[in-house]
């Protein structure tokens, strides 16, 4: 007999050699009809693998991340069976799950795939899936797994297999079709019901731009038909908010060829949003007793071989600028962090006068290859509302609560309401990702879950999704549709001021190394503003937006008026311009609606006479005419329920 302990701590007996499944219908029926996957002992199992010794066993559901995870790797099998029937001489490379779905990279030597092919391609994985094939896991030799590709001519597979080690290597079979796949599937194909193909695009194999590149085939399935077509409502939805063409429309940035991929251009609308943004979070700061700094947006390649920075992404950044000096090396800023410490060195530090928190909006470049160069979510270069705190260790607990205070109030004045918070700590098993002392990472690490307890936060831990050099709090935000990003980030780091060999003088007249907290709200003001944009559907706050009013002269003998209302409104801080093109006013009322004007002032003859504006909102309700008064409490009143004073 065994002894398998489930998620609720109860422990009970079996056979050896019993699977999962039987397991789920020791409990009830209702849950074996449900489980999809399991793991045992922290390893992904099939449903139906004997279990052999004691363990802890979690069975999933497709309601759960992992039970989401293998179905759709499983479906990435049903597809490429498919693919493979539909497209003779088509070499499978590999087809992981993915956050929504999954994708599937090819080569295919005799043609190609686009839009017109994926309904033959959904018809045919159907058609397997509608078979209820069981998906069945076998062991096999190098050499057998070697043979195999070999004879299909199928050089990426034997790569792979070349890399694997005797004794490790495992193919999937479900009905025709055999796939090298670690595992991890679910019982059989019929559980899957609906099937799209959403799109394909080249990808190099393995990532690498010198390798050939390959057809890559991403898609989606439900247990529901209606699953998929609630789905599919959503990304049209998304497609609509898709901040790449909300920002075209709305005149916020564009791209340059000529610039360069990835190097946004912020146009005046844009900048003047970003000005806002920057001065909202600088207003905070300060009451949060922040100083503004500001640095190069170069530094000299031994700045990041001391910080670490060098030796984690110096491969994949920018290469150095060489000066016309021999042996001089410079690089594009990548982080500001080492720069911040470099600040704090300038003068000896007082225990009584920490904490230092230096704050920057810092420009920073990274190289990104092209193909994962996304709008303003993936960039070359980036602002980071960045700050660094120097602090002493007895003040770590306050400042980090502090931080989530600030955090917690941007995201609140911006209507980032759904959010949870994520602990990222060490992966245990992979210590050599990380720098610094086991000590210290424990310190920071217990100094985190502290803070998110006291705070109350909902939170959860993940190991593994650290910072090279410190543990942190991220806050998982959900948006409008229900998509998860993170944004705004705190991290504790002992390391950074070992490293550049920072002190201060401590009450006992001996020196210490103060704790450093990294700390940005925002993160990237371009992704953060990208999000902001799909989230809101470029209906930004109302104390955002780059224009609050549109004022439409019914005619040209109306515009005198209205300049004297424009007036009025800018003396009171309202943001506001005339449309005085030789347009009827309802196609000036249609394309202030496309630009999402929150509020359009009609002032005609009345208007001009009782000294008032015909005021509609967005979205066609309308106010009425009233004074430009009783317009101008109504503005303030609305952004000050949303722009609360920190």
């Amino acid at each position: 007999m065994i002894k398998i302990t489930l998620p609720d701590g109860s422990v009970k007996e079996f056979e050896k050699g019993t699977s999962p499944i039987v397991v789920a219908k020791s409990i009830s029926e209702g849950l074996a009809r449900n489980v999809i996957s399991a793991k045992f002992n922290e390893t992904t199992v099939e449903t139906t693998t004997p279990l052999e010794t004691d363990g802890s066993l979690v069975l999933y559901t497709w309601n759960d991340k992992e039970g989401k995870t293998a179905f759709w790797h499983s479906t990435s099998h049903i597809v490429a069976q498919a693919i493979e029937e539909l497209y003779p001489g088509v070499k499978l490379t590999i087809g992981p799950a993915i956050e929504n779905g999954f994708y599937y990279d090819v080569d295919l030597p005799n043609g190609s795939i686009s839009e017109k092919d994926f309904p033959t391609i959904e018809k045919k994985a159907i058609e397997i899936a509608r078979g209820k094939h069981d998906y069945k896991m076998r062991a096999v030799s190098k050499a057998e797994a070697l043979e195999f590709y070999k004879n299909q001519g199928n050089e990426y597979k034997v790569e792979l297999i070349e890399n694997l080690e005797d004794g490790t290597i495992t193919f999937c079979d479900h009905d025709t079709f055999t796939d090298l796949c670690r595992g991890g599937h679910i019982p059989n194909t019929g559980i899957v019901k609906a099937i799209k193909v959403l799109s394909v695009a080249g990808a190099y194999w393995r990532g690498n731009e010198n390798n050939p590149q390959l057809t890559r085939i991403y898609g989606i399935s439900f247990p529901k038909q209606k699953e998929l077509t609630e789905y599919l409502a959503l990304l049209e939805e998304a497609k609509k908010r898709d901040h790449r063409k909300l920002g075209k429309e709305l005149e916020l940035f564009t791209f340059s060829q000529r610039v360069g991929q990835g190097l946004p251009l912020w146009l005046p609308k844009g900048a003047a949003l970003r000005e806002r943004l920057e001065d909202f979070l600088k207003k905070a700061q300060k009451k949060a007793g922040y100083e503004m700094v500001v640095t190069p947006h170069i530094g000299q390649k031994e700045l990041y071989v001391t910080s670490g920075h060098y030796e984690k992404y110096g491969e994949d950044s920018f290469q150095p600028i060489h000066t016309p000096k021999e042996g001089e090396e410079f690089l594009l800023k990548p982080m500001n962090c080492p720069h911040h410490c470099e600040i704090y060195n300038t003068k000896p530090y007082s225990y009584k006068e920490l904490p230092k928190r230096f704050a920057e909006f810092g420009t920073v470049y990274r190289y990104e290859q092209s193909g994962e160069l996304h709008g303003l979510t993936r960039v070359r270069g980036f602002t980071q509302d960045d700050a660094h705190i120097f602090c002493t260790p007895d003040q770590l607990d306050e400042e980090f609560k502090n931080v989530i205070d600030l955090s917690l109030y941007v995201l609140g004045s911006l209507g980032f309401d759904n959010f949870t918070a994520q602990v990222s700590v060490r992966d245990l098993e992979t210590p050599e990702k990380y720098i610094g002392s086991v000590e210290n990472w424990e310190k920071a690490e217990q100094a985190i879950i502290n803070a998110a307890k006291e705070k109350g936060l909902d939170f959860v831990v993940e190991a593994g999704e650290a910072a090279f050099y410190g543990p942190k709090l991220d806050f998982m935000v959900k948006d409008a549709l229900g998509r998860q990003w993170q944004l705004g980030t705190i991290q504790v780091d002992y390391n950074l001021p070992e490293r550049f060999d920072l002190n201060y003088k401590g009450s006992d007249n001996e020196l210490h190394r103060p704790v450093m907290i990294h700390r940005a709200p925002f993160g990237s003001m371009e992704r953060f503003i990208a999000l902001l944009l799909e989230h809101t559907g470029g209906n930004f706050p109302l104390w955002l937006t780059p224009e609050q009013a549109i004022i439409l002269p019914v005619s040209e003998k109306h515009e005198k008026y209205a300049e004297k209302v424009l007036k009025s409104l800018e003396n009171n801080e309202i943001r506001a311009l005339i449309d005085s093109r030789n347009e009827t006013v309802g196609k000036k009322i249609r394309e202030a609606e496309m630009t999402k004007v929150p509020f359009m002032l009609i002032v005609g003859e009345n208007d001009e006479a009782d000294n008032t504006i015909s005021v509609r909102k967005h979205g066609g309700e309308d106010l009425g005419a009233i004074s430009i008064a009783t317009f101008t409490d109504l503005v303030n009143k609305e952004i000050n329920s949303t722009l609360k004073t920190f």
